[in-house]
């Protein structure tokens, strides 16, 4: 998934990405906890793309992104 893909997304498209991928990423660890997982790198995948996100939510809300400076 793709951040330019992810900025032609409506704020709520994006909460409702991060909230099923939040809810894939839970059910995950309680397999991961009893079982092996057939595809263990979806658990890095799916924590930078919520991280991708969230980054898209917050450029969205015109909040400052961390570490950012302005230029003078």
């Amino acid at each position: 998934m793709k951040a330019s893909d992810l900025r032609e997304l409506t704020p709520e498209e994006l909460q409702r990405r991060v909230r099923d991928m939040r809810e894939e990423m839970f059910k995950l660890r309680l397999r991961l906890g009893t079982e092996e997982l057939p595809n263990p790198l979806r658990l890095r995948s799916l924590r930078r793309d919520i991280a991708r996100c969230e980054t898209v939510l917050r450029e969205k809300a015109g909040a400052p992104v961390a570490g950012a400076t302005e230029k003078k």
